[in-house]
């Protein structure tokens, strides 16, 4: 078939590689692929556009507004962890000190969530940590069994390559050493066949004797 690529290398047992020229010939012939396939600029256009906003969020879109913009980022607000006192003008006023009443009990609740998650955490993060590190450690044994049976298949394969290379090798070494043979034999009997078309070629023409 015309164009078809019959791959009939056997590297276990092919030789010849490092011979001059060899290299320079398998560049030349990665060039000319090359040189065959030159993509223009806009080989990409039977795809549809890049949608580089698919996964933004308004708030990734404010924070790339802000970096083009050159504007420093916003400091972290503490005002919610304050407890001013009201203001001067409104220390008579009973609304006021509600708000910072108010305020202060927000405080202190935020105080009480922070110290009730400490506590949990000091319950329950190092048995959740110890089953993590456990989860962690199974999943690596098992990949790492995996990998080693991976690893050993590829051997094997790669054994079993080079076993039938090389018999193969030994196979064509013996089946050319035997062309040789044949065709040395076949030669001697040409030779032969010949000189006895000569001499019975004189047999019939005494007078060129």
């Amino acid at each position: 078939m015309a164009g078809e690529v019959v791959v009939d290398a056997l590297p276990y047992i092919d030789q010849g590689y490092d011979e001059p020229g060899v290299r320079e010939a398998a560049l030349a012939m990665v060039e000319e692929e090359c040189r065959r396939y030159r993509p223009t600029k806009n080989y990409l256009e039977h795809l549809p556009p890049l949608n580089i906003t698919a996964f933004e969020t308004p708030m990734m879109h404010a924070e790339f507004e802000r970096l083009q913009n050159r504007l420093p980022m916003e400091t972290m607000s503490m005002k919610r962890y304050e407890l001013p006192p009201p203001p001067s003008g409104k220390l008579n006023e009973l609304t006021a000190w509600a708000e910072c009443v108010d305020n202060s009990q927000a405080q202190l609740e935020h105080q009480a969530v922070r110290i009730l998650n400490l506590q949990l955490m000091l319950q329950y993060c190092c048995p959740a940590w110890q089953r993590y590190l456990q989860v962690l450690t199974d999943s690596e044994r098992v990949a790492s069994k995996r990998l080693a049976e991976l690893r050993h298949a590829i051997q094997e394969t790669n054994w079993q390559r080079k076993s039938l290379q090389t018999k193969g090798g030994d196979q064509l070494r013996q089946l050319e050493a035997k062309w040789v043979q044949l065709v040395s034999h076949n030669y001697e009997i040409e030779q032969a066949c010949s000189v006895a078309e000569e001499y019975l070629a004189s047999l019939q023409n005494p007078s060129a004797l």
